[in-house]
């Protein structure tokens, strides 16, 4: 799953390629690779046809798929046979009816199953259209592939917030360039990147595993890379593995350490994929969780459950940064409660990703147009605004999945948990959404 810059916009950063693989954890043991018994249900055959029609789509969409680790001769069968796009969407079409004809089971978890097979055939079907050639506009491309829309915002909002970080940031001139100037004394060192992001991985993971169990032989490997339109990725390989790609192609500021440890790996992305193997897969032998589509709603639990992680895994971030990663990175200590002032203002301004891909994708702002108002209202610099373009472009209304779908999870989880609830309890709750089929419409 791909990682925008939570507290600002997408980011992406410049340099080497390294790699490192976490130790694996202690808390259980290996789970077990046979086949679990489970009681058969009428939807496990159409469990099956779904995960094929998704391999299918995925041979006409590269970004379609984003991981499967189903059986092979699926996969084969797939880019042997590359469907047309209208018998995909024919397909798809009766799936559906054979899955509503199913009456909806009284267990809970799997009355969960059967909405969440027909509303990620309600998307995958959606996507078809778009391969097809059919335009959405943004809020209908957003319902119809991830379960929500974002409500809007205007500029007024913005300014609102950007007058709070005229009187936090210092110096002279436009705020942008003074925000930009500010940051840039806080980038970690090319030569200090991994030691930083190996303790933050490191420390995200010790406190995760305090409160979520995960399979023994749980692991990741980190690469750094170049020459893509995302901050981050999370590529999940099956069997509790994850390979974790972080770009370099502009510096990587400080905080943005803390992000990525949780975001794609603790309790992010390898966590919500390693309890969906376990808990669906391999425990009851849900095979349409063997493949994760990604324009669909998952994204939006995913991505919105992996940005609410970092504040669970790390509420004490200032100080974490400050006794930790500030002087691993070769930064001053003494300045960290203020940047960190100044990044949790900015981070409200991350629904102007929102307005700016809405107002681009429908036509009312060209693509320059758009570039320029993310160095206006989101206050980045005109090369940061050009990279969030190119993500536009390339994911369109998948920019609602990190700040809407933060701000869903976070409701239900409190809403859940009860008011003032320990963190025990709210971790309790989080884990329980992370090993379930829930979708958006389930958070509300």
């Amino acid at each position: 799953m791909l990682t925008s810059l939570r507290r600002l916009s997408v980011l992406a950063f410049t340099s080497l390629v390294l790699a490192c693989a976490t130790r694996g954890a202690t808390s259980s043991s290996q789970p077990s690779t046979e086949t679990p018994m489970t009681t058969p249900s009428p939807l496990d055959s159409s469990a099956e046809q779904y995960v094929k029609l998704v391999l299918a789509v995925g041979q006409h969409d590269g970004n379609y798929v984003d991981a499967y680790y189903g059986p092979e001769d699926w996969k084969k069968e797939a880019e042997a046979t590359k469907l047309p796009l209208p018998e995909i969407a024919s397909r798809a079409a009766a799936l559906v009816k054979s899955v509503e004809a199913v009456p909806e089971p009284s267990e809970t978890l799997l009355a969960m199953r059967r909405r969440f097979l027909l509303t990620q055939l309600s998307a995958l079907a959606a996507r078809v259209r778009m391969l097809s050639g059919e335009r959405l506009k943004f809020d209908e491309e957003s319902q119809a592939l991830y379960d929500a829309k974002d409500p809007g915002h205007t500029e007024a909002e913005f300014e609102a917030m950007i007058s709070e970080l005229e009187k936090l940031v210092p110096g002279s001139g436009p705020l942008g360039e003074r925000l930009e100037r500010f940051r840039k004394d806080f980038v970690i060192p090319k030569d200090k990147l991994d030691p930083v992001f190996r303790a933050a991985i490191e420390e995200a993971r010790r406190r995760t595993l305090k409160h979520v169990t995960l399979p023994a032989h749980e692991t990741f490997t980190l690469e750094y890379v170049t020459q893509k339109p995302w901050g981050g990725y999370n590529w999940f390989k099956g069997n509790a593995t994850s390979l974790i790609q972080i770009n370099t192609d502009l510096p990587i500021f400080i905080l943005r350490a803390i992000d990525l440890a949780a975001h794609e790996g603790y309790p992010g992305h390898h966590v919500y994929n390693a309890l969906l193997e376990q808990h669906l897969v391999r425990e009851r032998g849900w095979v349409e969780f063997t493949v994760y589509p990604l324009f669909s709603p998952m994204s939006l639990i995913a991505e919105g459950s992996a940005n609410y992680g970092i504040d669970v895994a790390f509420p004490d971030a200032e100080a974490y940064l400050r006794d930790v990663l500030f002087p691993l990175a070769g930064l001053d200590p003494k300045r960290a409660a203020n940047y960190v002032r100044v990044e949790e203002l900015a981070a409200k301004l991350s629904y102007v990703g929102n307005e700016a891909a809405r107002r681009y994708l429908d036509g009312s702002m060209s693509r320059e147009a758009a570039r320029d108002w993310l160095v206006r209202y989101g206050l980045v610099s005109p090369e940061r605004a050009t990279q969030r373009m190119s993500f536009i472009d390339t994911y369109r209304a998948y920019v609602i999945n990190y700040n809407l779908g933060q701000d869903m999870v976070k409701q239900y989880v409190e809403r859940h948990a009860g008011p003032g609830a320990s963190p025990e309890r709210r971790w309790q709750v989080f884990r329980e959404l992370l090993s379930s089929p829930r979708l958006p419409s389930d958070l509300r």
